[in-house]
């Protein structure tokens, strides 16, 4: 499904993006897939709302969790040409603890080992037990223990498109937005430090 730029512009307030299809990534399994004009519409508005603590607004990165595991639902979105990457991401085991792929409930409580929802600031990269990761800060109240969480970004083995083929499902984390290891470099890349994730489910 396509959107247009200027049905886009006008369910967004004016704000310049657009929900365009790109061809799914090598490394990504599944059929082509696009960002839902509502989880758009919704993101961009988030983005306005935090204008103030995100300096940068040239990319935004959309978690759609209505979507299942296996397909690519973490979309990297450049506000101002409506251009789309698609990755996998996986969700917390709090969030979906029968694994059944579909992500059941978010939650910002300690120790739940949950997706949260909302806005986060990408806060920098660094090195840790995942190896090169990015910090977060939860901007929402849905999401507000996001750094006492330590809810990050980063790499992890049980997300690959060999993982969503074999089994119809990724793995699961314990709250943060795990990436595959082919993923992570345009990631980083591009939502490194002082942009905006945005996790949902419509």
């Amino acid at each position: 499904m396509n959107v247009s730029r200027r049905s886009l512009f006008a369910a967004t307030g004016g704000l310049a993006a657009a929900a365009l299809l790109t061809p799914i990534p090598a490394f990504a399994f599944a059929e082509p897939a696009g960002v839902s004009p509502t989880m758009l519409g919704r993101a961009l508005a988030a983005l306005q709302k935090h204008a103030a603590a995100i300096p940068n607004h040239d990319v935004i990165a959309i978690a759609d969790f209505a979507l299942p595991s296996r397909m690519p639902r973490f979309h990297l979105v450049d506000v101002a040409s409506g251009r789309v990457a698609s990755h996998l991401v996986a969700h917390g085991r709090g969030s979906d603890p029968a694994h059944t792929g579909w992500l059941q409930r978010f939650s910002n409580e300690p120790s739940s080992h949950a997706t949260s929802a909302g806005a986060y600031r990408t806060d920098g990269l660094y090195v840790g037990a995942h190896g090169r990761s990015i910090r977060l800060s939860g901007l929402d109240s849905t999401n507000s223990n996001a750094q006492s969480r330590a809810i990050v970004v980063h790499e992890a083995w049980y997300v690959s498109p060999e993982m969503a083929k074999a089994h119809s499902v990724l793995g699961r984390s314990e709250g943060c937005f795990a990436l595959s290891k082919a993923s992570l470099p345009e990631v980083l890349a591009r939502i490194g430090s002082g942009r905006m994730i945005y996790a949902d489910k419509v």
